[in-house]
């Protein structure tokens, strides 16, 4: 990977659990020029949709727009929603290309997320599909406006809360998604939009 100056910060990273997994965090590992482009490109071209999952026995919209990108044998699913991915697009695939290296994992697929406003959110959930394996490590890397992100420990009930940064790339791996569970709050009168995009795995 050629990480030049212009393309990628150099803050070192900082450990935020080691407990029961791992999640790393490299503060604004995108440099502002990147990521300003980057927001811009993405927020435009990627094939946004409005999901449903079953919940309850109805099919309930979830509060954001995404999109899956991936290798054409990435197939996902989570809640009774079916992805299949769409081909990558130069930014993304790109961006898998440094990740990989960064982080030693051979990813196959990204999913991104739109958060238009502070009303867009995720609620407490663990990223545990069979089709990601028992230890996943997810890369995912923030866009946009700034947002606070919370883990909660599923047994202790212990949580560790952060603002995720535009540019900042949390990496979670080990048994986190197992013990772990996290979520993006809604935040009362925020108008500007957030982008993350978390790469994955998926397992044949």
């Amino acid at each position: 990977m050629s990480q030049q100056p212009d393309l990628f910060a150099s803050k070192e990273p900082q450990t935020l659990i080691d407990e029961d997994g791992t999640a790393v965090l490299y503060p604004q590992w995108l440099s502002v020029a990147r990521r300003a482009s980057l927001f811009a490109d993405l927020q435009s071209s990627l094939k946004w949709e409005q999901t449903h999952l079953q919940m309850y026995g109805k099919r309930v919209p979830i509060p954001r727009l995404n999109a899956w990108y991936g290798d054409p044998s990435s197939r996902y699913s989570y809640s009774g929603a079916y992805f299949t991915p769409r081909p990558w697009t130069p930014a993304l695939q790109g961006l898998r290309d440094d990740l990989s290296t960064v982080v030693g994992t051979a990813f196959n697929s990204v999913l991104a997320n739109l958060y238009r406003t502070g009303r867009d959110s995720v609620a407490w959930h663990s990223d545990n599909e069979p089709e990601l394996g028992p230890e996943p490590t997810i890369a995912s890397l923030s866009l946009g406006a700034d947002r606070v992100f919370v883990f909660r420990h599923i047994k202790s009930r212990r949580q560790v809360r952060m603002t995720l940064q535009d540019g900042d790339l949390l990496v979670m791996a080990g048994q986190l998604q197992r013990y772990w569970q996290h979520q993006l709050p809604k935040v009362a009168g925020l108008g500007e939009a957030r982008i993350n995009l978390t790469y994955r795995r998926v397992l044949a």
